[in-house]
C-alpha cells in the first residue's frame, strides 16, 4: 500500500475514556495510519486496547501500528514505530516480517533517514515542526530539511510536532506524505469534529 495521508497517534491522557470512539471517528474522516502510543506498564490493558484499535482499523481498511514495541505488534501481526533510543530496525523487521510497516523516527537529521531507510523502514519521521505538547523538548526541524529529503530520499515522509490544519499545507507543500497528528484531530470538542478535521487534513493531501 502506499502511505501517504493522515497519520493519527494516541494519546491515553487526551482520549481517556473515548479513545474508540474518537478513533472511528478519525477513521471515518479517512485515516491512513494509526499509532497506537502507550506508556503504561499496564500489558494486559495495553493487549486488549490494541486489539481492540486493529479490529476498527481493519473494518475502515486502515493500518495499525505499535509504538516502540515489536513484542505487542508481532503478537497482534501488525507494524511498529521505532525511536532513535529502541534500536536498529533489522530485529524489529525479522521478528515482523517482510511486509509489516516500521517506521523511524529521524528528528531533523537526514542521515539518520538514510540510515533507516537502508535498514528497510517503510516510512521516516521527522519533527517537531512546531512547539508540540506531546514532545515540547524534541528538536525543530524546518521546511529547508523537508525538502532536502524529499530529493535524497524515496521512502515516503512523514512530519510530526504541533501539526494543525492551520500550519499543515507547507509540509504538504514541501514534500510531507504523512502528516502525524495528535492533538490536531483528537483534541476536538466531538467525534463529528474529530470526522470533521480528518477530512479536512485528507484533502490538504489529496491537492
Amino acid at each position: 500500500m502506499k502511505l501517504r495521508g493522515l497519520y493519527a497517534i494516541t494519546d491515553s491522557q487526551l482520549l481517556a475514556g473515548k479513545c474508540l470512539t474518537y478513533v472511528e471517528a478519525a477513521l471515518d474522516g479517512g485515516l491512513t495510519l494509526l499509532q497506537y502510543r502507550d506508556k503504561s506498564a499496564d500489558d494486559a490493558r495495553r493487549l486488549r486496547e490494541a486489539e481492540a484499535l486493529r479490529e476498527l482499523c481493519a473494518r475502515y481498511g486502515a493500518q495499525l501500528i505499535i509504538n516502540d514495541d515489536a513484542e505487542l505488534a508481532a503478537r497482534l501481526g501488525v507494524g511498529v514505530h521505532l525511536g532513535q533510543t529502541d534500536g536498529p530496525l533489522n530485529p524489529a523487521r525479522a521478528l515482523l516480517g517482510r511486509n509489516a510497516i516500521i517506521g523511524s523516527t529521524c528528528h531533523s537529521q537526514i542521515e539518520l533517514a538514510q540510515q533507516a531507510a537502508q535498514e528497510g523502514a517503510s516510512y521516516v519521521a521527522f519533527g517537531r515542526f512546531f512547539n508540540s505538547s506531546t514532545k515540547p523538548g524534541a528538536p525543530t526541524a524546518t521546511l529547508e530539511l523537508l525538502d532536502h529529503a524529499r530529493a535524497q530520499l524515496t521512502v515516503p515522509i512523514c512530519v510530526i510536532g504541533g501539526i494543525t490544519l492551520e500550519n499543515a499545507a507547507p509540509l504538504v507543500e514541501h514534500g510531507a506524505d504523512l502528516l502525524a497528528v495528535v492533538h490536531g484531530l483528537f483534541g476536538a470538542e466531538t467525534a463529528q469534529a474529530v470526522t470533521r478535521r480528518a477530512r479536512a487534513f485528507n484533502d490538504l493531501l489529496s491537492l
